[in-house]
């Protein structure tokens, strides 16, 4: 039995490669907009039932942990989206990230890499159609941080996760490439999803630090939203996005 969205909810996703600054933009999104952010599920990927950091496994053993954290990671986003939806079911949801770049850039760059073997593959594949037919409702829009890697890199080195410290430049121009086929070219991708509209807002600049930047930025998120016809606002939230 397939699960539909609820009625009144509609998401948004932010995309981008690792450093790209998705988590820090959608802080400031939620700060100045009427949305509900839904924020990657980092913790549960570093402290699975209290003892296990899979997310530091994953890049310490790529080959052995690629499958097993791609599954995990598919899992706990449509938990995070869930458990946001039941609270708040006639909100408005911006995620970062989505089951969708999973799927098109980490899952498929793994395989290309040899990380994943030809037949965990089609098994993530085969479970990942079905999946999100059936519990993943289709976004309203995307919204791609389009960074370079040499600026996601920078980033990287700033923030200082731990479990990054492996992360080298080119990994991230491989999920840069993956992202840009994706978003921009639009292939290979379900013909369903190639009618969502995305929105690109170029984020080399420091957007953190830089107001005018940020504001800009936020601006064309407002607009984007406005501009969907999807979503059942009311004057007072009409009032806030404008």
């Amino acid at each position: 039995m397939k699960i539909q969205k609820r009625k009144n909810q509609h998401y948004f996703i932010i995309e981008g490669n690792i450093g790209a600054g998705k988590s820090t933009f959608l802080q400031f999104v939620a700060k100045d907009l009427p949305i509900k952010p839904i924020f990657e599920p980092h913790h549960k990927w570093q402290n699975v039932s209290g003892k296990y950091n899979l997310l530091e496994q994953f890049y310490k053993d790529t080959s052995r942990w690629a499958y097993t954290f791609q599954s995990y990671a598919f899992i706990t986003r449509v938990m995070a989206q869930q458990e946001v939806a039941a609270q708040f079911p006639t909100s408005t949801q911006v995620l970062e990230r989505s089951v969708y770049s999973d799927r098109y850039c980490f899952a498929k760059n793994a395989y290309e890499n040899g990380n994943m073997t030809a037949l965990e593959w089609k098994l993530y594949q085969e479970w990942f159609s079905w999946l999100v037919d059936s519990y993943v409702p289709r976004p309203a829009g995307f919204i791609y941080l389009q960074t370079s890697p040499e600026v996601c890199f920078k980033r990287l080195i700033k923030r200082s996760r731990h479990e990054e410290v492996g992360v080298s430049l080119a990994y991230l121009q491989q999920l840069h490439d993956k992202h840009e086929n994706w978003l921009i070219n639009k292939r290979p991708i379900d013909t369903q999803l190639e009618k969502t509209p995305v929105l690109v807002l170029e984020c080399n600049k420091e957007f953190e630090s830089d107001k005018k930047v940020r504001d800009a930025l936020i601006t064309k998120v407002s607009d984007f939203i406005l501009q969907t016809h999807t979503l059942p606002m009311d004057n007072q939230v009409i009032s806030a996005l404008l």
